[in-house]
């Protein structure tokens, strides 16, 4: 990959066909994976996406569909605004720059998004910002905005760190950091995050997923070997938390702030489902 090179993507809206892995390393070994279907939307593109495909609509109902609602401040405005607004609190000028938003789409109205990533560019096509939004299955969001700093993106890909300040798990502390490395988007993407704590990795989460377009044909393709994916994300969340309490695995119960105080940042309207479905 060369980091000096402008991001391109013709289409408004891509798919990426891949899987997820998530592995844990204490106190007990676990590891699990499944196959998913994830959204590369250029927020600035919206209108053009929606006209795509007759199978996928933006901010509309349809068989696939994207809405803003979903993410961010998840009022419905325009997320395009929402990502120039975190950019420039953080001191970084996208100007005319393009934002790709990586998510999973609604699948006949349903959604839940563990991990939203927006890759958010300058006017010169060079990665700028990165926004790392985290869902938990109580409804709460939490975006972490890291700007590329000097020597995180090279040819190996991006590599940030941020701490951990927004509970996720029941089975993992709050005092952990995250290793985020990422492959921008292309032909494939790739998102790694291992989390730390004082004794160590703890767990590592990957997705790797590759281009498809976003057509009739390849949603219906994607229907018909990933049927109710949103279910089955969610229930394999439940699943596997109740394999790891099988094997003993301490709870870590759930609070409002960090052990350090710091506010778990949550979302105006936390009170949201944690499947979107309107």
């Amino acid at each position: 990959m060369n980091t000096d090179q402008p991001v391109s993507h013709k289409a408004a809206a891509e798919l990426y066909v891949g899987e997820v892995m998530h592995a844990r390393m204490r106190p007990t070994t676990h590891r699990f994976q499944y196959r998913v279907m994830s959204l590369l939307i250029d927020l600035g593109r919206l209108d053009e996406a929606d006209g795509q495909c007759a199978l996928f609509g933006v901010n509309r109902r349809a068989l696939y569909s994207f809405h803003e609602r979903d993410h961010g401040p998840r009022d419905g405005s325009s997320l395009l605004a929402y990502a120039k607004s975190c950019a420039s609190e953080h001191g970084v000028d996208l100007g005319g720059g393009r934002v790709l938003l990586l998510c999973y789409p609604r699948l006949l109205g349903y959604v839940f998004n563990p991990l939203s990533v927006y890759f958010c560019y300058r006017s010169d096509g060079t990665l700028a910002l990165m926004i790392y939004e985290v869902r938990n299955t109580f409804g709460e969001i939490k975006p972490y905005v890291l700007p590329v700093g000097p020597g995180e993106l090279t040819d190996a890909g991006l590599r940030q760190e941020q701490d951990k300040t927004f509970y996720v798990s029941p089975f993992i502390d709050m005092a952990m950091r995250y290793h985020f490395r990422v492959t921008p988007p292309d032909d494939n993407v790739r998102l790694r995050i291992l989390e730390t704590g004082a004794d160590g990795p703890l767990l590592a989460a990957t997705f790797f997923g590759r281009r498809r377009a976003l057509t009739s044909r390849t949603l219906l393709a994607a229907f018909g070997s990933l049927p109710l994916v949103t279910l089955k994300i969610f229930g394999a969340i439940h699943w596997e938390a109740l394999r790891l309490w099988v094997k003993g695995v301490r709870l870590v119960p759930r609070g409002g702030t960090t052990p350090s105080g710091t506010d778990t940042g949550l979302a105006r309207n936390d009170s949201h489902a944690y499947i979107s479905q309107r």
